[in-house]
């Protein structure tokens, strides 16, 4: 459903963030009528009064989230472009687009992990991700194109295949620091296109 006035639309926004919050604090699982609503400090008939599906809700959420970190992503990129060149600032970049901005702490980055992986059980998710993956690996091969480094568009790809499996490696055998492993895969990874 859609909301006609600005209160209307406010209220609508307040819900989608809410649920985004929810979605990354707890996963899909977390994100229910009445903890929306909750969250968002409104009444719980509000949820299915602008939209007409939970599902609906969560998909508003996910793109919610998607959109505001590439937005935030290309915003470090204007402030970052003269510093690319500089591995550490790349590699930092790339990690918190891939990973979360600073996230530190294990669960926070499983949770995340985990919430990408749900995305396949969830089919009317699936044209939305693949339109904010595009984006993001666009982003993401224009962050390494302008760090100096002439890599095709499917080494990009490879790249990010690599954090995300060193991620999820780091996951299954508990290692401390899954944030650092996927950065060290990632340095190793690019010292070879230098």
């Amino acid at each position: 459903m859609t909301a006609a006035t600005p209160k209307g639309e406010r209220r609508r926004q307040a819900l989608v963030e809410a649920a985004s919050e929810l979605l990354v604090e707890g996963g899909f699982d977390a994100v229910r009528h009445r903890a929306v609503a909750e969250r968002a400090g409104l009444p719980l008939a509000s949820t299915t009064y602008y939209f007409d599906s939970l599902d609906e809700l969560i998909t508003a959420a996910v793109e919610f989230h998607g959109r505001t970190e590439l937005a935030n992503g290309r915003e470090r990129l204007a402030g970052l472009s003269e510093q690319l060149t500089d591995d550490d600032v790349l590699i930092e970049l790339i990690l918190d687009l891939l990973v979360g901005q600073d996230v530190t702490d294990t669960e926070t980055m499983l949770l995340r992990y985990e919430r990408l992986v749900a995305t396949g059980r969830r089919p009317y998710l699936r044209p939305l991700m693949r339109v904010l993956s595009t984006e993001l690996h666009e982003l993401i091969a224009d962050i390494v194109a302008r760090s100096g480094r002439d890599i095709a568009p499917d080494r990009v790809e490879e790249l990010i295949a690599l954090v995300d499996g060193a991620m999820v490696n780091a996951f299954i055998e508990l290692k401390p620091d899954p944030r650092g492993v996927a950065g060290r895969m990632l340095r190793t990874a690019l010292s070879r296109h230098e």
